[in-house]
């Protein structure tokens, strides 16, 4: 039995991930755990500034959370197709709302993948001898973005079991494919209306589906209303049976139609009287003209057979790994990108706090890797900029030149809560908190 590896990944083999696939909670125990915080003191305030950070972050992606909803309403394809009666100018909301869930994708570590990558990885996929071809003229946009992954080593079987390969590809943990109907004035013909009839699709709607361990070479299957096309060895092997049998028996009951015609028409009253010899070599005809039928038949059904096969492996493998379509996503998507934030967050504090005095940028980044490598087995190209970024937005981050440092953790404290109590800032007027208590 021969054996080979072979690659198909469109992606460098050493790419790191920004993503980091912990949970928050274990990541604070972790870094409470450090031997870097002694004290109990520094240790409770610690605690406290993470579940204040937590608080603040939560609290600006519902936001975001709230604006997705509402700019999703008048694209959801799970709401009847009265919605857009009164709906605003339908190209500059659906850009508003693309924009938007593009930012909080990238907020989860979310990176998009080009068409032309996952159409080189399908076209060289080995997984299944079937094809399946999309047609995407119906669509304004299809967007795929990706989140972790790892290599996966397959083992797929050649020449009945004679010969085998190991297929090394790339499975990506959660996936997102985005699938942009155009709106009615950018369809070009009524072929096109009525082809997003016939899939029960409305013009301008927008298709969110959530998938979770997906291979690179099989993303092209996650399009809408795929079409199954059989590669070239099923085709032979339906073919070449159809003209084995199907010429002799085609050569055989040519000579004798003319005499099958002319019976068929005596016993339609279009002709006269027949001989016996041709009503016998009609039935012959007769029987040959129904075995032929026959075959074809039968080889139709063998088409049909293998193309319910081939169907039903394609849905059996997107099928269970469907998390959550449309509006259901975007819980899920905020919640990831809040928990990114906090995570990146903490450790950038972290790790500036925990340092002798100030510190570069670049050196950080490489504390925070290094730990996350040890105490995790992680390998993370760590978000660096957006974490220091999300420090100074928040008043936390102190720069003299290249060197930074944080506000120690007292200090920290009282700017966070300052800044959570200016969220809902009624209660800090003394004048209008006092009338509200008296008229209670």
């Amino acid at each position: 039995m021969a054996s080979s590896t072979e690659a198909t990944d469109a992606f460098a083999t050493d790419e790191r991930d920004q993503f980091i696939p912990i949970r928050k909670t274990e990541l604070v125990q972790a870094l409470l755990s450090d031997c870097l915080v002694r004290a109990p003191a520094l240790h409770e305030q610690f605690q406290q500034l993470c579940r204040l950070l937590s608080a603040i972050f939560h609290y600006e992606y519902f936001e975001a959370l709230e604006k997705l909803r509402d700019d999703y309403h008048y694209f959801n394809p799970d709401l009847d197709s009265n919605t857009e009666a009164n709906s605003p100018d339908l190209a500059a909301a659906r850009a508003e709302f693309l924009e938007t869930l593009d930012q909080v994708l990238k907020g989860a570590n979310y990176k998009e993948i080009s068409l032309e990558e996952i159409e080189k990885a399908h076209s060289d996929r080995p997984s299944l001898r079937v094809k399946v071809k999309a047609t995407t003229e119906n669509y304004h946009k299809v967007s795929f973005f990706r989140r972790g992954h790892r290599i996966e080593e397959v083992k797929h079987s050649r020449w009945a079991g004679l010969r085998t390969r190991i297929v090394r590809t790339r499975v990506f943990d959660n996936v997102i494919m985005m699938v942009t109907v155009k709106l009615p004035g950018e369809l070009q013909s009524k072929r096109q209306a009525k082809a997003l009839q016939v899939n029960q699709l409305r013009p301008g709607t927008i298709l969110i589906k959530y998938f979770r361990q997906i291979a690179l070479s099989d993303l092209h299957m996650l399009l809408p209303r795929v079409r199954v096309v059989m590669g070239t060895y099923d085709k032979m092997t339906i073919a070449v049976p159809a003209l084995a049998g199907g010429i002799p028996l085609l050569l055989n009951a040519m000579p004798t139609l003319t005499v099958l015609f002319l019976v068929a028409g005596f016993y339609l009253g279009l002709t006269g009287p027949v001989e016996h010899e041709q009503v016998v070599k009609a039935l012959a005809a007769l029987s040959g003209v129904s075995a032929l039928a026959g075959l074809v038949m039968r080889q139709r059904l063998k088409y049909e057979r293998l193309s319910l096969k081939y169907q039903k492996q394609i849905s059996d493998h997107c099928y269970y790994r469907n998390v959550s379509n449309n509006i259901g996503i975007f819980d899920f998507v905020v919640g990831a990108a809040e928990e990114q934030e906090c995570k990146e967050a903490f450790l950038a504090y972290y790790f500036l706090m925990t340092s002798n005095g100030r510190v570069a940028q670049e050196e950080i980044d490489r504390r925070i890797e290094a730990w996350l490598q040890e105490k995790f087995k992680l390998d993370i190209d760590f978000e660096v900029d957006d974490a220091l970024a999300k420090l100074d937005r928040l008043g936390l981050l102190l720069r003299d030149g290249n060197d930074l440092s944080v506000l120690p953790p007292d200090r920290a404290l009282f700017v966070l809560d300052q800044r959570w109590d200016n969220f809902f800032p009624f209660a800090n007027e003394p004048e209008i908190g006092q009338q509200a208590v008296m008229n209670a």
